[in-house]
């Protein structure tokens, strides 16, 4: 194989991933974790409640939010909100246009509580006159649930209206911010919400093993006896901190330690506007910049995400994605394979410790990987869609 002419690597050697999580994170992160700390030691329960006092900040919920830790991946932060916030005699409204939202389905059903769906394709925003006619002629619905930006397709999905017409409605909302949280707008004081759920690895810059839910204080207490696993309580987990600031388990440390070394970062690049604004000149750079390569996006810029983009599969007979995924990573990037059923396509990220010249390395890679295949992807008139 001929030595690529362009090699990238983190702060620390490592390939940078284009990925939607976990992602690229600052050597400083990573040096966060190599001290030891007790659950137990006052000097770790300093650092967890700045965790969880900056989250409730970042999220603009000072005053009327309250942030729940929950061991595990983000995921695990969705269950724990679904399961604690809606009742057992509850039903949920899930709006799904992707991977994120079938999974919340599986979720809601597997604790057995009673579910409506309002599904839309993967590059298509929710129904918003289906879903405030639902909530009209559905009295049994109490709940709400909807994903920020569904990154099976990047898709950034309306939380803003969503929410006014759940409000409207008189009924509750349950936001997946996975994807979105720490760099795009999703003010608690604007959008109301019951519990939203986020995690230390995706736009915070933290590393994996913890998810949290930002809770409006008053739905929380509200709560009680609500969950299906003592484990994901969100209630019980909130109940611990506020009475002696302690995990009633034990706590991923190290990743708490370095989120809140990730928090300080993302503060000191301007909060959210900082952090979202490197991304959109990041997705910028790497959609002008693939477009002029050929590809089409499967997203018009409308309903785009800076998040992660979809890139439609190249119809040349030479383009094999293994190929390119396997020279692209030689050259020291990670993209992601695609999701979808609406079309076959792979995935590039733009979040993570990435900057635009990360991108425009990416894209060189990527124009010696198409040479390297003998690929022609098409002519540049034809990306515009």
């Amino acid at each position: 194989m001929p030595v690529p002419s362009h090699v990238a690597a983190s702060e620390t050697g490592d390939a940078l991933l284009l990925t939607p999580g976990p992602l690229t994170t600052s050597r400083t992160v990573k040096q966060a974790m190599v001290h030891d700390w007790g659950s137990r030691d006052a000097a770790f329960i300093r650092i967890n409640r700045m965790v969880m006092d900056r989250i409730v900040e970042i999220a603009g919920g000072v005053g009327t939010h309250v942030t729940v830790p929950m061991q595990g991946s983000g995921t695990f932060a969705v269950e724990a909100m679904i399961t604690s916030f809606v009742p057992r005699a509850g039903k949920l409204l899930l709006l799904v246009n992707g991977a994120y939202g079938q999974r919340a389905i599986r979720i809601a059903k597997t604790a057995g509580r009673a579910v409506a769906v309002l599904e839309t394709p993967e590059d298509t925003p929710p129904d918003l006159a289906r879903l405030d006619a639902m909530l009209a002629g559905d009295a049994a619905i109490t709940h709400v649930f909807a994903v920020h930006c569904e990154t099976t397709s990047g898709i950034l999905n309306p939380i803003r209206e969503i929410a006014d017409i759940v409000a409207k409605r008189g009924r509750r909302l349950l936001v997946d911010s996975m994807s979105a949280f720490g760099a795009l707008e999703i003010d608690a004081s604007a959008v109301r919400y019951d519990a939203l759920a986020a995690s230390s690895n995706k736009c915070l810059e933290g590393v994996p093993g913890l998810g949290f839910v930002v809770c409006r204080e008053e739905a929380l207490a509200a709560c009680a006896g609500n969950a299906t696993t003592l484990v994901l309580d969100l209630h019980d987990q909130h109940e611990g901190f506020r009475k002696n600031g302690q995990w009633r388990f034990t706590p991923p440390i190290h990743v708490i330690v370095a989120l809140g070394r990730a928090i300080e970062e993302h503060r000191a690049e301007g909060g959210v506007a900082g952090r979202g604004g490197r991304y959109r000149e990041n997705g910028r750079v790497l959609i002008e910049g693939m477009r002029a390569l050929g590809f089409r996006t499967l997203l018009p810029d409308a309903l785009q995400a800076p998040i992660i983009v979809t890139f439609h599969m190249p119809t040349d007979p030479n383009f094999a994605f293994q190929r390119f995924y396997d020279g692209l990573k030689d050259r020291g990037y990670v993209i992601y394979p695609g999701k979808l059923t609406v079309a076959d396509s792979f995935r590039m990220g733009c979040i993570g410790r990435l900057y635009p010249a990360d991108m425009r390395g990416a894209l060189t890679a990527v124009r010696e990987v198409l040479d390297e295949l003998g690929v022609a992807v098409g002519s540049p008139a034809m990306a515009a869609e």
